[in-house]
């Protein structure tokens, strides 16, 4: 594993949970992480682009900004982006009518807030949609994956916001719910999803155009190797692991070259301390 990035960022991706925050296992409270509000502010005052890309999708941008802000994490709502905001968009762009959502009214907010029109369980609408979505669903029932995996059999697109089983969280790893939910799906179907977040080159083209970088000049920055290394080494970014979250130095260290970061750092403060933010 090198010790050093190959050339110095134009822009940066950060993830959210275990590298900027940690939040409780049920995403009721937050507590800023180390360095956070060091180098978003460092970036905010040199107009460096940069956003946080998280894997959560329980609520829309637009309401978990304010949540972060007043924990004291500096970032507007135009920096702060979920699985849904590539979802809309890529939804929008394939001309889907009606998606099938399992997932909260959180998602589902979210989703409209892009224009896509949206059916979930029990409403008329579900048996006739064309695409089906998974995303955070804790009260998801058999009722609910039945239905799902009925429009996947019958041709539907399957798309996901996570595919990923674990999440960093104040109290340890925390249960992703939509990669359960994808599982008894693809069971059923012998369908895999299209994951709109991370690490799926969907949510790389995203940070791209919204950072209005090619992807090399981009710094990924996450505590996740199967998440956001795994992203940026496919994607052609560069990669930075964090030992804050899900991922120690050891581990690291460990992992293969798909996953491996050209930097790890115990938290983001290292960036400005390194010399990396200029």
């Amino acid at each position: 594993m090198n010790s050093t990035l190959p050339r110095k960022p134009k822009g940066f991706m950060f993830d959210l949970d275990g590298t900027l925050i940690l939040s409780n296992r049920k995403l009721g409270s937050y507590q800023v992480i180390p360095g956070a509000v060091e180098v978003l502010t460092e970036l905010e005052r040199r107009g460096i682009p940069y956003l946080a890309l998280t894997n959560g999708s329980a609520y829309p941008a637009a309401r978990q900004g304010p949540r972060l802000r007043e924990v004291g994490l500096p970032i507007v709502d135009g920096h702060l982006f979920t699985p849904n905001s590539v979802a809309g968009q890529v939804f929008k762009e394939r001309g889907y009518d009606n998606v099938f959502v399992l997932g909260t009214p959180g998602v589902v907010e979210a989703l409209e807030g892009h224009g896509v029109r949206c059916s979930v369980p029990g409403d008329d609408a579900a048996a006739s949609a064309d695409a089906v979505y998974t995303a955070w669903h804790p009260e998801c029932s058999m009722a609910d994956i039945h239905a799902a995996a009925g429009r996947v059999l019958d041709g539907a697109p399957f798309y996901t916001a996570s595919d990923v089983p674990f999440f960093a969280t104040a109290e340890g790893p925390a249960f992703g719910y939509s990669c359960a939910i994808n599982g008894a799906i693809q069971r059923v179907t012998g369908v895999e999803p299209h994951v709109t977040g991370k690490p799926s080159q969907m949510a790389m083209d995203f940070v791209a155009a919204k950072l209005g970088l090619t992807a090399s000049e981009i710094a990924v920055i996450g505590d996740d190797p199967k998440v956001e290394i795994e992203m940026a080494v496919a994607g052609g970014a560069m990669g930075v692991g964090v030992t804050s979250g899900t991922t120690s130095r050891e581990e690291w260290a460990q992992q293969p070259r798909e996953r491996r970061p050209n930097l790890v750092i115990d938290n983001v403060r290292e960036l400005l301390e390194r010399g990396w933010v200029d």
